[in-house]
């Protein structure tokens, strides 16, 4: 017999989902013939599949041991770095200045030394993070930029905090800017770009055509010329459809691809600059709310901005390269 108290990281999940979080050996087949056979029960009495679980109900479950295969406590994310650099934090969520270089969550080459194990790490060491102490719920990231772009990235502390902000996000009412730096003078110095991505898998890039295709789906990148140097443009970028690669492979299929993007620009046109990955910064974070946020309330209307952008200085000082004769390049 094993008797779990759920916690309040735990509540509004469903009991399914969190018996298969909690118990990862345990077969779904014979976790449904359980709960129909009353082996499990919520606070003593007969529970079913889709019931919402609340804070403090007692789950017991009939079962032997080694059939429950409890998951064993395997802390990976102590082997992570300690190196964060922390914008904002308080009791529900972290604001974290991601650099370019460093992914946002293990893939096949990285497991150990990711952003999010990195954020676990300072939690647990913090002591606002006990594994032991949960069921199912462990600090998540509620947004991702790609690995060699830089910027703010939202780590959520409790499931009341992912719960509300997945759903924010997904709303669109949690604003993200941009800067980056392009190849290139743009004609209009403040538009909204318009087209259809099309996603390859395989390759793992995308691809822009002007008109509808099976297959694509809509885009539109809102940018404003901030400042205009050596050939090169500054922009301040504005996503009003978040799709993958979206900034870079749109201003790429304009003839102005980013400064350093060795995928969706050339390396002849790179040579020189120094920069080995794009220019590119999602800088400025705001918490546009126009539904109820619940606890997270008290980041209505609240907005949170880098100053220390790594490709701005080189910008600034002048690029010490062979460029272009000056002037605007065609493309919009």
């Amino acid at each position: 017999m094993k008797t779990v108290i759920v916690g309040a990281n735990d509540a509004g999940q469903r009991l399914d989902k969190f018996l298969s979080k909690t118990f990862r050996g345990l077969p779904s087949s014979l976790m449904y013939k359980a709960i129909r056979k009353k082996d499990i029960k919520r606070n003593g009495k007969r529970c079913q599949i889709n019931d919402r679980l609340e804070e403090g109900d007692i789950l017991t479950l009939y079962l032997h041991d080694e059939v429950l295969g409890e998951a064993r406590p395997v802390y990976d994310f102590l082997t992570a770095s300690r190196q964060l650099d922390i914008v904002y934090e308080d009791d529900h969520v972290l604001l974290l200045n991601k650099k370019a270089g460093l992914l946002v969550h293990p893939d096949e080459h990285e497991y150990r030394d990711t952003l999010i194990t990195r954020v676990q790490r300072y939690l647990y060491e913090k002591g606002t993070y006990d594994p032991e102490a949960e069921n199912s719920f462990a600090p998540a990231l509620v947004n991702r930029i790609d690995r060699n772009t830089c910027g703010i990235v939202i780590a959520a502390k409790s499931a009341a905090a992912l719960r509300i902000l997945n759903d924010k996000l997904k709303r669109r009412e949690i604003r993200k800017d941009y800067l980056c730096l392009i190849h290139g003078l743009l004609t209009e110095k403040e538009a909204v770009l318009e087209g259809y991505l099309e996603k390859n898998e395989t390759q793992n890039r995308v691809y822009i055509s002007s008109r509808p295709k099976d297959g694509a789906r809509r885009i539109a990148t809102r940018y404003r010329v901030l400042g205009e140097k050596d050939g090169l443009s500054l922009l301040e970028i504005e996503l009003l459809t978040g799709r993958t690669h979206q900034i870079r492979a749109h201003f790429a299929s304009i003839g102005h691809p980013l400064v350093g993007d060795g995928k969706y620009g050339t390396n002849a046109q790179n040579k020189g600059t120094g920069f080995h990955h794009q220019a590119l910064c999602s800088y400025r974070l705001t918490f546009d709310f126009e539904t109820p946020a619940e606890e997270l309330e008290y980041l209505r209307g609240r907005s949170f901005a880098l100053s220390d952008i790594w490709f701005l200085p080189p910008f600034l000082t002048g690029m010490k390269r062979i460029l272009p004769p000056e002037g605007p390049v065609p493309g919009l």
